[in-house]
């Protein structure tokens, strides 16, 4: 979308700068009066062939004059621009002042020779782009992902400890899968070893609630959350939560050295969450998760 709102003006612009290259006094007047024609445009630039610049930044609120000579030939968006393209816009990146992120458009400045002389550049803040309406979707294939090495060179010198939560999950359980499909939690997560839950909830999901072992246990918990039908947009079937909390169960006793730390499930999106003895961590789909066998998990027959 910028490259097709800036890629026209910033070469008429870059051809009118080549006119005026060697007076600095005609540039800065030729940016300042172009720069209402590009849109969303924070800084606007012109550089010597080596990457010098040689005007002041002009900004829509005047112009910045920290700027004049610095060397911007090693800055992100100067990489690989020769010999591909007279214009390149940039991948974000972080600003080197403001820190924060930031895009920027180079246009090549050449003379009526066709030599180059020199660049027009245009800095934009991420923040005051227009955006897609579309959000960015999170994948849903299996991935798993390596924890920490020193937890792993020392996996089979430890072995699985009986948590509080470990003798009681048959109370534990019920009242999770209770929460999730008749109190308005769309996600949860049993940390077995330390003998706790954290849960989210429709009606407040910017808080999280930490649920001790004592509160795990007790069913009047579930006073405490109001009814809530059963989201709509949730993925995973009501019937099939207490499916992937037995699952949980089984990953926890399956085995003394490898065995589930903690388990988490977020029914709107169907994801799964594993971090495992060896600090391992796996997310996949629930229905590809109750798909798999114990012998997946450790290998045994």
């Amino acid at each position: 979308m910028l490259t097709v709102l800036l890629g026209q003006a910033m070469h008429d612009l870059a051809k009118r700068c080549a006119e005026v290259i060697d007076s600095r006094i005609a540039l800065e007047t030729l940016l300042i009066n172009a720069f209402p024609t590009l849109s969303y445009c924070k800084h606007l630039y012109v550089l010597n062939a080596d990457g010098l610049q040689i005007t002041d930044n002009i900004t829509r609120d005047g112009v910045d004059h920290a700027h004049f000579g610095r060397d911007r030939s090693e800055r992100p968006y100067m990489q690989g621009i020769i010999g591909t393209t007279d214009f390149k816009l940039s991948e974000a990146y972080i600003s080197k002042n403001k820190k924060r992120p930031s895009l920027t458009a180079i246009q090549v400045i050449r003379n009526r020779k066709g030599r180059r002389v020199g660049y027009l550049g245009a800095d934009f803040d991420t923040r005051e782009l227009p955006h897609s309406a579309e959000a960015c979707s999170e994948p849903d294939e299996w991935r798993q992902i390596k924890g920490d090495p020193a937890i792993r060179s020392g996996l089979f010198l430890q072995q699985r400890v009986e948590s509080i939560m470990d003798g009681r999950l048959d109370q534990v359980l019920p009242i999770m899968n209770e929460l999730m499909c008749e109190h308005g939690v769309f996600h949860g997560k049993l940390h077995f070893s330390s003998n706790r839950g954290t849960i989210w909830t429709v009606d407040d999901p910017f808080i999280y609630r930490i649920l001790s072992i004592d509160e795990l246990t007790d069913p009047d918990i579930c006073l405490a959350y109001p009814g809530h039908p059963y989201p709509e947009r949730a993925i995973v079937p009501k019937e099939r939560i207490m499916d992937v909390f037995n699952m949980f169960r089984t990953l926890r006793f399956a085995d003394d050295t490898v065995y589930l730390r903690a388990g988490s499930l977020n029914i709107i999106n169907g994801m799964i969450g594993l971090n495992f003895s060896c600090d391992g961590s796996h997310y996949m789909r629930y229905d590809e998760f109750l798909n798999k066998s114990e012998e997946f998990w450790f290998g045994k027959t």
